[in-house]
């Protein structure tokens, strides 16, 4: 799945809401004089002839949002970073001191105050690879530009908060309730894709409650209305005017709209959004368990209804689930009197629960059902998750990996896998020496000769082209010298967790 991310000068990054209020007709509330004026568009029954007016209400809180970045290149090749890395070989071997560049990125946002609060994307303001975000810039659909401070951000639900300041009040929108939102309705998606400006799209809601791979906040809207590049943060508005969805991802083979996008639902975002604006930080519910989906082999062998319930494939030793004796094994099948299922993962229910809070979980055992008590802890940080994830799978995502490895980007597309450097506790998760150096195997690309030649995940490459290797920089170095000298595979030596160490030669991909 893609972010629709906006573009960028020298690189691509990064996609909503508002209610009814006062029992009239909900449009988008403009603020005049401190008395917030309420649109007259009356929705038409069935197909809208047009949707000018409702698009007139609502564009004016509907901002671009654009960002100055300062990005960290570990290299002396003066192309890096740019579209012409690698045409010219590494002149300057790969090894010297990290230099930076600048790059822009463009997205959008909403107001949903009329004193200045934005809404968008975390993924719009934060920093792709390593490096600084050094300026937020809002534009206004009239052209007015204002200087933004970053009032708090949110990974998990990948939603941030914006503050712009100006003498007369802003046009404002606010949440509405997407609960309400039904598959067919009519959904007008405004925001900036590949940098236009203010661009209006129209669909219906293909889906109300899609997952898309993993995650404490895996349940989006899907629409048919276009979503590119740069809509990400923007607003999904249902025909009354309420924005019920923040524009967020695609899924694109060509990186443009087929008319499957997603949106976060505004009954998600909404309370997030309200503690970002108050300086609070986000909590959530943590069982500390690693999950798979119910299969139809397993359903069949259990005699479980399919799309029912979560098998616990490990339980990290002294979280929630250890205490209250959930066992490797275990099918979690509910969760507080909810079933757990497709569209109700274990993940989302647990997070949605307040740290300390006591709840029954419902499981299955040797083909027993038990409920057991959980006081439910505190959801680690995606960062700590991340790690975890990648070599130990101790996280309720278990499916949802994060892509976003230190240099996984070019290794996936040269040597067809993605690696950390191994850190003591990396080490102790592997299996060996604490003082292990090298780079541990996070993924590897299916269809790549690494997977061929039969390298995993977790296994440890200690050297490339018989030369040691302990960061990124130093792999992909020896990686694009092979490349400048004509040559099409490096030979790795691969330790195996637990295992003897062996050479492997790696193709390089085109």
């Amino acid at each position: 799945m893609r972010y629709a991310y906006g573009l960028t000068s020298a690189l691509l990054l990064g996609g909503a809401t508002i209610s009814l209020i006062t029992g009239q007709p909900a449009g988008a509330q403009v603020a005049q004089n401190d008395d917030a004026q309420i649109s007259n568009v009356v929705p038409r029954a069935g197909a809208p002839a047009s949707f000018a007016d409702l698009t007139e209400q609502l564009a004016p809180a509907v901002v671009n949002i654009s960002t100055r970045q300062r990005v960290e290149v570990q290299s002396s090749n003066p192309f890096a970073g740019t579209p012409f890395e690698g045409m010219f070989g590494d002149r300057g071997g790969g090894g010297g001191e990290p230099t930076t560049r600048e790059g822009q990125s463009l997205g959008s946002g909403f107001l949903v105050s009329s004193d200045g609060y934005v809404v968008t994307n975390n993924h719009v303001v934060t920093p792709q690879g390593r490096g600084t975000v050094e300026e937020i810039t809002v534009t206004m659909p009239d052209g007015q530009e204002y200087e933004a401070e970053l009032v708090g951000k949110d990974t998990e639900s990948d939603l941030a908060v914006l503050k712009i300041d100006r003498s007369e009040p802003f046009p404002f929108v606010k949440f509405g309730d997407s609960a309400a939102a039904r598959a067919g309705d009519w959904v007008v998606a405004i925001g900036n894709p590949f940098g236009l400006g203010g661009t209006v799209t129209s669909g219906i809601i293909s889906s109300v409650l899609r997952t898309a791979g993993g995650g404490a906040y895996d349940r989006y809207i899907q629409t048919d209305a276009a979503i590119n590049r740069g809509n990400s943060g923007g607003p999904l508005f249902d025909m009354q005017g309420n924005v019920i969805g923040i524009n967020n991802a695609i899924i694109s083979p060509s990186g443009g709209s087929v008319g499957v996008g997603f949106a976060i639902p505004a009954d998600t975002a909404a309370p997030i959004v309200e503690r970002l604006r108050r300086g609070e930080s986000i909590e959530r519910g943590y069982l500390g368990v690693s999950i798979q989906p119910v299969t139809d082999d397993f359903a069949a062998a259990l005699g479980l209804p399919r799309n029912r319930g979560e098998v616990v494939q490990s339980v990290v030793d002294g979280e929630a689930a250890a205490r209250a004796g959930i066992e490797a094994g275990d099918v979690v099948i509910a969760v507080n009197g909810r079933e757990v299922t497709s569209d109700q993962t274990l993940s989302f229910l647990v997070a949605n629960v307040k740290p300390g809070e006591t709840i029954p979980v419902t499981l299955i055992r040797d083909g027993s059902r038990r409920t057991v008590n959980v006081t439910v802890g505190t959801r680690p940080s995606a960062e700590e998750l991340a790690q975890a994830q990648m070599f130990g799978g101790d996280d309720e995502d278990e499916d949802a990996m994060s892509a976003e490895l230190d240099g996984g980007e070019f290794l996936a597309e040269k040597l067809g896998i993605g690696v950390v450097p191994i850190s003591p506790q990396i080490a102790r998760q592997l299996g060996v020496a604490p003082d292990t150096t090298g780079l541990a195997i996070a993924g590897v690309d299916r269809n790549s000769d690494a997977a061929r030649k039969g390298l995993q995940r977790r296994d440890i490459i200690l050297s490339a082209n018989y030369r040691p290797v302990s960061s990124t920089q130093q792999l992909e170095g020896i990686v694009r010298e092979a490349v400048a000298e004509g040559r099409s595979a490096v030979v790795l030596r691969i330790q195996r967790a637990r295992g003897q160490a062996g050479y492997f030669a790696v193709r390089i991909q085109e």
